[in-house]
Parts: C-alpha cells; structure tokens; sequence
C-alpha cells in the first residue's frame, strides 16, 4: 500500500487518506480500490457457497410499469398482496455492486413463472401468487416479475460478476383454484386427501395443504395436455411451437407423457436458454423421489447444451447443482429423512445439497460445538454433499433471533458455519420480522427495508459487519468447504483448510476477542515470518513465537496469507 501511495505521489494523484486530510476524484478513488484490493484468484465450490434468497416481489422494483396485470385489484390481507419487486430490480442491484460487496456468489430468487390470476382465502386472509409458488403456466414468466429478456439480463449480468443464479421450481403442485383458476384435470392432480405427514404415504400422495392441486408425480401414465392451457397458448400465438417442442422432447427423452414430464421439460428449458446454474427445488418430500433424479438428468442436459451454445459465457466446470427444501431435515440424521414408516436418502435422487432446518437451534451453542460438528458431519455422513444453512427464512415462523437483536451474533454463526450459507434479504439489515397486523408467514416478507439504510446509522454498521465476512467467506472456500480446527479456546481462535486439486486455502479467524491488545495463537498452522492480513481490521501481521498481535476495538479477526 505505501509503495503504491508513493507511486501516486510522483504521478501528482492526491489521495483519500483514513484520517480525511486529502481527497480525490470518485473515479481515482475508484481506480485505487481496484489496485490496493486484487480480485482472489480462487475456484468457486458449491458445498461453501454464500447465497443469497429473496422474495422476487419484495426486494427491490426495478419497472413500476409492471405493478399490476390481470386485473389483481382485490384487496387482500396485510402483506398478502404483490408489492412491486421484479426481476429488474435484481438486476438493478447486481450491477450496483450490491451483491458483491456482500461476498454473496449466488442469488436464490422465488419462482418468476406465471402465477394464478385470482386470489383465494385460506383461512389467512385474500391473498394473491406474489410468492411465486403458485404456478397457472410453468412456459411463461408472470408480467408482474418481469419478461424473458429480464432474465436472460439477469443471468448475463450476474455471471459477468461471478455471480451463479438459483431458480426456485416447483413440480408438485400447481398454484389453488379460484373463481378465474380452474382446476387441472383429474388426471394431472389429486385435491385430496390434505397430507397427514405421519408416513410417506399421507406425505407424499395427498395434498399439501387445503386447495392446493397436488401433481400426480409417480404417475406414468400419459395425460392430454389441460384445454385451458391449450386456449391460452393458442391466444398468445404460441400454441404450435410449444406444442412442437414438445413432440421433439419426448421423442428425444422417450419418456411417457406423464404430468411430472411435461413439467421438468418446461422447467428445464429455462436452463437451455439462459444458463441457469441451478435449481432450489420447493416442497422435495411431497414428491415421489423419483421425479427428482428425473429432473437433475434433464437438468443437467439443459445445461451441458447451452455450455456448448455458449463457450465464451461458462464460468467454469462445475455441473449443475440442485439444492431440496425437505422440510424439518436435520444433517445430523446423515443423507437419509425418515418418515416414520420409510426413510429416503434425496441426496441419491439428483440433489447436491439439502436445506438444513438444524442451525437455528445449534446457534444457541457456542461456537465450538457448531463449528466442530458441522465439519464433522460434512467430512463424514455427507462427505461428497453439503447443506444450505439458514437462520430466517420465508416460511419458518421460528426463526433464530426473530426480534433481530443479535444482527452481528447471527452473522457469524451463519456466515462461518461449515457448509454453504443462505442469507435471507434483510438479515444483513435486520429487516423486522414481526409486522403488526401480518398472520402466519406474511409477518416475514416484508419490503426489503432499503430507506432505513440511508436513515439509521447501526444498518449501516451492520452491513458493513455482513460484507466483510461475506467477502471473506467469498474469498476463501475453506470457511464453508474447508476442514475446522480449534488453535486455542480463550481467546477463541480457529483455522480452517480447504483443498481441492492443486488449489490449498487456509485461514484462521478470531471470535470474542478482547477490545485494545489481542495475540491470537497459530501456532502449528502458520509457522514463524508467515505474512497474514486481518481482512477485517486492514492490518498486515508477521507470526512470532507462535502468535500474532492486533491492536483494535474488533472482537473478531479475519486472518489470510499474504500473497
């Protein structure tokens, strides 16, 4: 940095210094950051990815043009109603470096597909598909998220940042039944009976809640396609050629035409023709299982095709990945979910990874025990597979610290966990979750609370806390993929180790140290001389007799080898 300082001095380049005495242009500044910070040269792995999940309606609304299609006026219940995200604003916010700044290196958006026209009342409230999960046309994106050139923008734009891009599916069910929504034919769902969820059986065949379609997964039997979607397609000029590449799949695929087959050919052509990195795929356990390898091959397919479409576009040789929500699954049951009757391992039927429903409650631990724990298991039960890790999701009315009172806590415990991390939007300002007059799940997706970054000084603090172990975490695969390891309990520090090929990362990070004067052990991990950076104080730091010294008011360090 001060040969570099010097550098600029002799070209006449002022500089912006910590203390503030000189200034500079934005663009120089700019320019400098670029040099003083290098892009990592590291291989981005799946099993310690840092992902990011939003509600596409309730992130950011990059068109207010498309606020509202099909007539969706009716009133609806508090936070029931479509509120204006898009697609576009997602966009709007990866190119503004937001994404970036956060270490994240994969966005997780809900479904975009076009959704049920009407509303319906459960019991909750009216409410409308703002979520996404209630699918009318798997072919087509719903108006109000956006089109198909504002995906196909979103994917280029994300992986010119580095960024992969996760589509939400959903195979077995389709959205309820409305006054304007029919229902699909019999022999595409089953309307009951409402799942039990005390064996497979009243798990997987029966619906998932009170109207609510349930797909006939483990059917082979060929249907007809539904004549509402027939009339559609055929007003919107597209009858013949859906219909034409239909004809060319099953006749590629020789699969019957059976309902879960026409959904993964849909699915699946939004791999093939934007490069869709990979799917977190909705409601796993209430599918024959089957249907899942079904869709990973087809997947899969879709997205070796357009790799070799688009040579000049692919980020690296990492095959598709598959993330399931099998709801209530723990890592430390191993690779199989047990029903009570049956046990399934999902991990042998298509999927890299599982949503692991456990952290929350081990957050209550201390970091030890987590840590060790979580490296164990992934090294052993699931070497080979990981698990997403999450604190506050969208459908989890329990989630870890829900009045948001330990944001910094609930960053390290999420972004240092072994495994990879889900962020969900607005952990990283401690977005309320608690919304008077929301019932059930509405209370936690809200609007992402942007104006309060500008307007309460501790949401930027705690973005900043959230960026630098993002980056950190981004930067170094061996926090999420990496071998844990304790160097010393009090003050408490640890390493981690990743290797992969002819690629080792190794760091070692600081937890509850003491304000002022620290010496964290690393003795047997970096030998004597060895250069570290503390990423998140900016100190450079030489190990002596088996320690390094920091002097700050953090009670965390993140410490890498300097090149």
């Amino acid at each position: 940095m001060k040969k570099l300082l010097i550098a600029l001095a002799i070209l006449g380049v002022s500089v912006a210094c910590k203390d503030g005495h000189k200034t500079t242009s934005p663009d120089t500044i700019a320019v400098i950051d670029s040099i003083v910070e290098p892009k990592k040269n590291h291989p981005f792995v799946w099993e310690g990815a840092n992902i990011y999940f939003l509600l596409t309606d309730r992130f950011n609304n990059g068109d207010p043009e498309n606020d509202l299609n099909f007539d969706r006026t009716d009133s609806t219940a508090v936070l029931r109603g479509f509120m204006g995200g898009d697609i576009k604003g997602i966009t709007d916010k990866i190119e503004e470096g937001y994404f970036t700044n956060l270490g994240v290196n994969a966005i997780w958006f809900t479904p975009v597909v076009e959704q049920i026209h009407g509303s319906t009342d459960e019991g909750t409230g009216n409410t409308y598909g703002f979520h996404g999960y209630w699918a009318k046309d798997w072919t087509t994106l719903d108006p109000n998220f956006g089109t198909q050139k504002d995906l196909e923008k979103l994917v280029k734009t994300a992986h010119k940042k580095g960024i992969r891009i996760l589509l939400d599916v959903v195979v077995n069910h389709t959205g309820p039944v409305t006054a304007i929504d029919a229902v699909w034919p019999s022999e595409w769902v089953r309307t009951d009976p409402t799942c039990e969820f005390t064996t497979y059986e009243n798990t997987t065949s029966c619906t998932l809640v009170n109207n609510l379609p349930d797909i006939y997964t483990e059917s082979d039997a060929a249907v007809e396609l539904p004549d509402p979607l027939l009339a559609k397609w055929k007003e919107e000029g597209r009858l013949s050629s859906e219909l034409d590449e239909l004809q060319l799949f099953f006749e590629r695929t020789g699969y019957p035409r059976a309902p879960r087959f026409y959904i993964i050919k849909w699915l699946t052509d939004y791999v093939n023709a934007f490069g869709i990195d990979g799917f977190r795929v909705d409601t796993v356990k209430h599918a024959d299982e089957n249907a899942w390898s079904e869709l990973y091959t087809e997947a899969s397919y879709a997205f070796e095709t357009w790799k070799k479409k688009h040579p000049n576009d692919v980020l690296d040789d990492n095959a598709f990945y598959m993330v399931g929500e099998v709801y209530n699954y723990e890592m430390s049951s191993g690779r199989a979910f047990d029903f009570g009757d049956k046990k399934v391992d999902y991990f042998d039927h298509g999927f890299n990874a599982l949503i692991n429903f456990e952290l929350k409650r081990d957050a209550l631990n201390d970091y030890e025990t987590t840590f060790k724990k979580y490296s164990n298991i992934l090294h052993t039960k699931l070497e080979g597979k990981s698990v997403l890790n999450y604190l506050t999701s969208h459908d989890d009315g329990s989630p870890f610290d829900k009045d948001r009172t330990k944001p910094y806590y609930t960053a390290n415990v999420l972004l240092l966990t072994p495994g990879a991390s889900q962020i969900y939007y607005g952990d990283e300002l401690a977005r309320d979750l608690t919304i008077e007059g929301a019932q059930g799940d509405a209370t936690l997706r809200s609007f992402m609370n942007w104006e309060e970054l500008d307007s309460i000084p501790e949401k930027k603090k705690i973005l900043t806390h959230w960026q630098k172990l993002g980056k950190f975490r981004n930067n170094h695969p061996a926090i999420g993929a990496g071998k844990h390891k304790r160097l010393a309990k009090s003050p408490y520090v640890f390493s981690r180790t990743f290797v992969k090929d002819d690629y080792k990362d190794k760091v070692v990070v600081g937890l509850d140290l003491p304000t002022g004067k620290k010496s964290l052990w690393v003795k047997g991990f970096f030998g004597d001389g060895t250069k570290l950076y503390d990423t998140y104080s900016e100190t450079e730091v030489i190990v002596t007799n088996g320690k390094v010294i920091l002097e700050n008011e953090h009670s965390i360090a993140l410490l890498e080898l300097v090149d």
